[in-house]
């Protein structure tokens, strides 16, 4: 009777642990933390997740690495890897995502993501695009020959920006120099810190800052700024004369994606927050709200043409997808944020 007494009770504190376990927590962009997010788990759980905001990958890692804890995190795709050799990461078993089949092909079998049959490391959320946003009015020519080259045209000294972080500014310039970024010899390296050093002078400032972008262009301060899609699409949305440039060879691609923490607080509640993420209703919200598109390329039948048209995107996006460049994790990254760090301020 005693031992059936002690079981009973375990048992029942048990359930009362299970009963109140604290929701979990995302770790994510700001931007990602929007309720059509969080709706699906909060409908299963009768909870909200805990947010926690970041403002870069290098200090959401250096946050992770010295002892915080999140659930489920919402890195880049060119950053994960480093997040997955540190530790930090465990699988994703997608056959307990009910929308994981709507996300597209091209993005499901991303080279790396991977972690076994029916695993995954990384799953993608949505995906955008870096080239530059010009004046129309201002620099036609441009928008005529649709190249990068203003970055470097004289006439427009001054007038011109690119963005402060190297995933998006030393591969875009090294492609301008005929080098691929990520797979660079010593010798291709110095080649493209030279055309860094070239840069600097043409720049008005150096900024991924969205509403600083948007509104240098706006005034015409710029003429040109290095940008994700979802500037122009904000200035296009006002009806500025603005382009967003698609030269020949395809622009670059980035893909955000949420990982699972390997010690989650409750793995069925942070794959139910990954799912909600996924959802047929967040992939609404994110292309016409934000500016960036879904993984889940399913949803987009009910999206109306005109958001396609003010992005400047085609309705086949799977084509898109395989038209551009993805971004991938550059080799020696330290040393090149230090360098561009350096060369930016006129150290080097």
């Amino acid at each position: 009777m005693k031992r059936a007494w002690i079981l009973a009770a375990l048992l029942a504190l048990a359930g009362c642990g299970k009963d109140e376990s604290r929701p979990v927590t995302l770790f994510q962009w700001q931007d990602y933390m929007e309720p059509p997010f969080l709706a699906d788990y909060e409908a299963a759980y009768k909870e909200k997740p805990a947010i926690t905001i970041f403002a870069d990958e290098d200090e959401a890692f250096s946050k992770m690495r010295a002892g915080f804890k999140p659930d489920v995190m919402g890195p880049c795709y060119y950053e994960f890897p480093r997040w997955k050799e540190a530790g930090l990461l465990a699988p994703i078993d997608t056959s307990k995502l009910k929308n994981w089949d709507k996300i597209s092909p091209t993005l499901r079998n991303l080279p790396g993501i991977s972690a076994g049959p029916g695993k995954v490391w990384f799953v993608p959320h949505y995906w955008g695009n870096t080239s530059l946003t010009i004046r129309t009015d201002l620099a036609p020519e441009y928008a005529r020959s649709q190249s990068w080259n203003i970055l470097f045209d004289p006439k427009y000294k001054g007038r011109v920006s690119v963005m402060d972080g190297v995933d998006d500014t030393v591969p875009f310039i090294a492609h301008m120099a005929g080098i691929d970024a990520y797979e660079m010899s010593q010798a291709d390296w110095v080649k493209v810190q030279d055309k860094l050093r070239e840069l600097v002078p043409h720049l008005r400032f150096v900024s991924s800052d969205d509403t600083a972008l948007a509104q240098g262009l706006a005034s015409g301060e710029l003429v040109a700024a290095m940008s994700w899609r979802t500037t122009f699409a904000a200035l296009n949305r006002e009806h500025k004369p603005v382009a967003y440039l698609t030269p020949p060879g395809g622009i670059f691609t980035y893909v955000c994606g949420l990982v699972m923490h390997k010690d989650p607080a409750d793995e069925a509640k942070a794959l139910a927050l990954i799912d909600s993420s996924l959802s047929d209703d967040a992939a609404v919200y994110t292309i016409t709200h934000i500016g960036d598109e879904p993984a889940n390329t399913q949803a987009m039948a009910k999206v109306p043409d005109s958001v396609f048209a003010n992005l400047n995107i085609s309705r086949d996006l799977e084509g898109f997808l395989k038209s551009g460049i993805f971004q991938r994790r550059l080799k020696d990254k330290d040393k090149i944020v230090s360098a561009w760090t350096a060369i930016r301020s006129g150290v080097q």
